[in-house]
């Protein structure tokens, strides 16, 4: 018996799912090359000139030139433009999680109905349409003086990210044990230092996404950029400044998609860095559910 159950061959285990996660995989892939194929066309067009793109629209560039991205940097002065976004995005993230953090580890640690009335007045946020405030926040801008200026943005667009980062952020500190605050406590920690070295290391996961999901938004944001900033060239953020190339360069489409890849370079460097701490919330948030 046993020389036999030597010889057997041994079987490969069978997948946990099988053939059933086959059609999952071939929508997973055909997904991907959707998104590809307009990233491809996007970038090759940033380098042909309008006859090419016309032309032979999927066909690699005739030669590589950075003609356009020179162009683009220069006609719309994009490198004051990208400053200022960078300015106004980073200014506003800051003042972001300042207030954000501080908000959060209040509604979490607190249990009354009134922190429960004031997490539904921070979720009511959603309910208000972007539009919908443009005019109040013009009347604003204009009665404390800060019309035409970045700071007014800001101050404003920390406003508009509180109520999803409030949000994000009381649902992972809610989940810290509170045994690790009342180890604190008994080492003699100030509510300070709790929410310094307890709370705020261990949902950098979910600070991390706050950050991540707000620089989108605030680098992207180009209908308050507009009236509240202006077209002012010296002040301008870079989705403002992007339009003026259609014409100043009389549709020229590879300098318009040359232009539109410099704004994107960014967005893909933040990305990269936050991605796994993103990846860890979500991965997290679904373990705990």
């Amino acid at each position: 018996m046993t020389s036999l159950s030597r010889t057997q061959p041994r079987t490969r285990p069978r997948s946990r799912f099988g053939r059933s996660w086959l059609p999952a995989h071939i929508l997973v892939w055909l997904y991907a090359v959707l998104l590809v194929i307009p990233l491809y066309y996007f970038v090759a067009s940033a380098f042909k000139t309008n006859d090419e793109i016309f032309a032979q629209p999927f066909a690699l560039p005739s030669s590589f030139s950075f003609g356009n991205f020179s162009t683009a940097f220069t006609s719309a002065h994009l490198g004051l433009a990208v400053v200022n976004s960078a300015l106004v995005t980073v200014f506003s993230l800051a003042l972001t999680l300042l207030l954000a953090i501080p908000a959060a580890f209040a509604l979490a640690r607190s249990t009354g109905r009134l922190a429960s009335a004031v997490e539904k007045v921070f979720s009511l946020g959603f309910l208000i349409p972007t539009f919908a405030a443009l005019f109040p926040t013009f009347l604003l801008a204009a009665a404390t003086g800060l019309f035409h200026t970045r700071t007014f943005m800001v101050l404003f667009l920390p406003a508009t990210a509180m109520p999803l980062s409030v949000v994000i952020l009381v649902q992972f500190m809610r989940t810290i044990p509170k045994e690790m605050e009342e180890a604190a406590r008994l080492d003699g920690a100030s509510t300070f230092a709790v929410l310094r070295h307890v709370y705020t290391p261990m949902c950098l996961p979910g600070i991390a996404t706050v950050l991540l999901l707000n620089f989108l938004t605030f680098w992207n944001e180009y209908l308050y950029s507009l009236v509240i900033i202006g077209p002012d060239p010296a002040q301008r953020t870079v989705q403002v400044a992007l339009p003026t190339l259609k014409a100043i360069t009389g549709t020229d489409y590879g300098v318009l998609t040359a232009g539109t890849v410099l704004t994107l370079v960014p967005v893909w460097v933040v990305y990269t860095v936050l991605q796994k701490r993103m990846q860890q919330a979500l991965v997290s948030g679904a373990v705990k559910m």
